[in-house]
C-alpha cells in the first residue's frame, strides 16, 4: 500500500485475533507500530511474536484516564500517532432476556463508550497535525439482527453511526471508517467451535468458509493508506457475502 512507510499506527485490542493480525500487516508496511490492549500477558506474548513493534502500552479503554495516559505513551513511543485502529472490544453470548444490567453496563463501557474516549483522544491528536485516520473496528452484528448478542449488536450500531458523525466534523482533515467483519476464524473462535459446528457455520456464508485475520487486515492496511485517500465515512462489511442475501438473521 502507498503512503504507510514511517506512519505511526496504534492499534488497541491489538494483543490477539484481528488486532495481532492488523499489527502484523501494518509492520509488513514499513508503519511503526504500538500495541494497546489491557491484557499484560498478551502484550507480552505480542512483543516476542513481533519484536519489531515500538511498544506496547496497558489500558483499560473503558476508563479514560487510562486511554489518555496510554495515548501519550504511544505518542512518545513512536512520535506521532497517523492512524488509529479502534479495535478493543468484547462480547458475552446470552439472550436478551437473561442480560443483566450489569452486564449492558460492561458491554457498551468497552465497545461504545471505550471507542468513544480513544477515537476522541486520537481526533484531538490528529486535527492539531493537521492530518490522520481513524478506523473502527464494527461488524455485521451492527447491520443485521443477531440472536443472543442484543448488547454486542447494539454497540456495533452505534459504533457506525458514530463513524459517519465523526466522519463529517473531522473532514477533510483526518478520515474515518469502520470494517465490519463477519465470521473471523482467530484462534480464540477456533477453540470454541467442534469441527461439525464449524461446517454448520460455512455452510450459510456463500464462500464457504470464516475470514482469516489476515484478510481484516488487510482492509485496514487499505482503508489507511494513500490508496483509500477519498474514503470516508463508510463501512466497508467484509463478511464472505453472508448478509448479501439477508443470511445472517437464519
Amino acid at each position: 500500500m502507498r503512503g504507510l512507510k514511517g506512519k505511526g499506527v496504534l492499534i488497541t485490542g491489538g494483543a490477539s485475533g484481528i488486532g495481532a493480525a492488523t499489527a502484523a500487516r501494518f509492520l509488513e508496511e514499513g508503519a511503526k507500530v504500538c500495541v494497546l490492549d489491557r491484557d499484560a500477558r498478551g502484550n507480552e506474548a505480542i512483543t516476542k511474536r513481533l519484536p519489531n513493534l515500538s511498544g506496547t502500552v496497558a489500558a483499560d479503554v473503558s476508563r479514560l484516564d487510562e486511554v489518555r495516559a496510554a495515548f501519550a505513551e504511544a505518542v512518545r513511543l513512536m512520535g506521532r500517532v497517523d492512524v488509529l485502529i479502534n479495535n478493543a472490544g468484547i462480547s458475552i453470548r446470552h439472550a436478551f432476556l437473561d442480560i443483566t444490567p450489569e452486564e449492558w453496563a460492561k458491554i457498551l463501557a468497552v465497545n461504545l463508550t471505550g471507542v468513544f474516549y480513544v477515537a476522541q483522544t486520537a481526533a484531538r491528536h490528529m486535527m492539531d497535525r493537521g492530518s490522520g485516520v481513524i478506523l473502527h473496528t464494527a461488524s455485521t452484528n451492527g447491520i443485521a439482527g443477531h440472536r443472543l448478542y442484543a448488547d454486542y449488536n447494539a454497540t456495533k450500531a452505534g459504533v457506525i453511526s458514530l463513524t459517519r458523525s465523526m466522519a463529517i466534523e473531522l473532514a477533510p482533515k483526518v478520515r474515518v471508517n469502520s470494517v465490519a467483519p463477519g465470521y473471523v476464524l482467530t484462534p480464540m473462535q477456533r477453540a470454541e467451535y467442534t469441527d461439525a459446528m464449524l461446517e454448520e457455520v460455512n455452510r450459510k456464508i456463500p464462500l464457504g468458509r470464516h475470514a482469516a485475520p489476515e484478510e481484516i487486515a488487510g482492509l485496514f492496511a487499505y482503508l489507511a493508506s494513500d490508496d483509500g485517500a477519498y474514503l470516508t465515512g463508510q463501512v466497508y462489511v467484509i463478511d464472505g457475502g453472508e448478509t448479501a442475501g439477508g443470511l445472517a438473521s437464519r
